[in-house]
């Protein structure tokens, strides 16, 4: 046992009362790892442990502060109460004592225990010794093949840590591999979820993919995914260099409600097959949404048109119609195929201007406009009518709205 002074862990940054806490109470998990390391949180995550009543106790919290209350896993008795920010889980102490509790995790730099009354750390696998060592350390075996998503999630925390993994813990890993194919996709997703967010995580994937974690997931990836994987997070940086707009734009996600960035959906678009079809299916069996397929979908579509040298006002036209929100992660998938910066740069420039007539058209008729002028009955017609309007816009065949009801009497001589 250790006096550790961990500021950020003092009860005063519980968001309710300490004395709704019976003793002996302990706080385990990331929080104490994170707090020892000074790494702070956007969004805190606290995991107490207690040797009776964890859910009745997570109840009482949750009623008296009118926060969220979720029950987790009743057999093992484990709850959460969501406070706007900071969330926190509640689970009964498995085994007779703390230690025994701490022994049945993955990693001893996660099995360090906090006493937020004696703030007092607890470290019986020397998981200190290991968190000043950087260093990832399998506490056994058998917790590593209880839950196989461990063994990703070894790569995950190394990769967010910027920590090494053990040389025993890590042929340990690989000799398990296989054992991930029992673990759900959606559970799988979302571990690389967190890999795909930034360029720590990338070299981290690209050994999971050569240790043979991801292969009952991804088929289809090749060595030259992989390389073009640690292509992306460099052709990211150059278009952030350039145009920083673009670079803030790869950092957004793909939805709010989606963590995945537009970086991400590129890096996804390197891990796939090729074949459109057959990348649709790895990406719905992994469980991702389907603003998320469909991103990457549009990547693989169309980011080999950026190598075309000189494209027509009307092939820019339909390349931004088609790409919409998903172009900057289609450049950053073109320069990791190594499309020179330079090449794509005055397409670029049109998707950054907002006022860009061949970007972002102003359309000069409406569809409803295009039926009362041309007296003609709603089909697919009037659609195709509108798409070659904006194309003549784009040219400056047309400039007003009388020309464009002109140039689509024209056209219907020929439709």
């Amino acid at each position: 046992m250790q006096n550790l002074a961990v500021s950020s862990l003092s009860p005063e940054n519980y968001p309710f009362s300490l004395d709704f806490l019976p003793q002996p109470v302990y706080l385990v998990g990331g929080a104490v790892r994170d707090a020892i390391l000074g790494r702070k949180r956007e969004y805190l995550d606290l995991d107490f442990i207690l040797p009776e009543n964890a859910v009745s106790t997570a109840r009482k919290i949750a009623a008296h502060y009118k926060a969220g209350f979720v029950l987790l896993d009743r057999e093992r008795q484990i709850a959460r109460i969501v406070f706007p920010k900071v969330t926190v889980d509640i689970a009964q102490q498995e085994g007779d004592n703390l230690e025994t509790d701490l022994r049945r995790r993955d990693f001893t730099v996660n099995a360090i225990a906090f006493n937020p009354y004696s703030q007092e750390i607890i470290d019986p696998l020397q998981g200190y010794a290991d968190l000043n060592a950087r260093t990832l350390r399998m506490i056994s075996q058998q917790n590593l093949e209880d839950d196989p998503l461990r063994l990703l999630r070894g790569y995950r925390q190394a990769a967010q840590l910027q920590f090494e993994i053990e040389n025993h813990t890590l042929y340990t890993i690989r000799t398990l591999a296989p054992q991930l194919s029992r673990i759900s996709a959606e559970r799988v997703r979302t571990e690389l979820g967190y890999m795909l967010v930034n360029s720590q995580g990338t070299p981290w994937i690209v050994k999971a993919v050569e240790d043979k974690l991801l292969t009952p997931f991804f088929k289809n990836i090749t060595d030259a995914g992989c390389r073009c994987l640690i292509k992306i997070d460099d052709a990211a940086s150059k278009l952030s260099e350039k145009w920083h707009q673009l670079g803030v734009q790869l950092n957004e996600r793909v939805r709010n409600t989606i963590k995945t960035t537009w970086l991400g959906i590129a890096k996804l678009a390197c891990m796939v097959s090729s074949d459109l079809e057959t990348a649709e299916a790895e990406l719905n069996a992994l469980t991702y949404s389907r603003a998320e397929i469909k991103s990457v979908i549009t990547v693989l579509r169309l980011y080999t048109q950026l190598q075309k040298q000189q494209m027509s006002l009307r092939e820019q036209y339909f390349l931004f119609q088609e790409a919409g929100i998903v172009f900057p992660a289609t450049c950053v998938m073109a320069i990791a195929h190594d499309i020179l910066v330079e090449g794509i740069a005055p397409i670029i420039s049109h998707y950054l201007n907002p006022d860009d007539p061949v970007a972002h058209p102003t359309p000069l008729l409406s569809g409803k406009e295009i039926i009362i002028a041309l007296n003609i009955p709603s089909s697919p017609l009037v659609g195709r009518l509108l798409t070659e309007i904006a194309i003549a816009q784009v040219e400056g065949k047309v400039l007003t709205r009388d020309d464009a009801i002109e140039y689509a009497r024209h056209l219907m001589r020929y439709m």
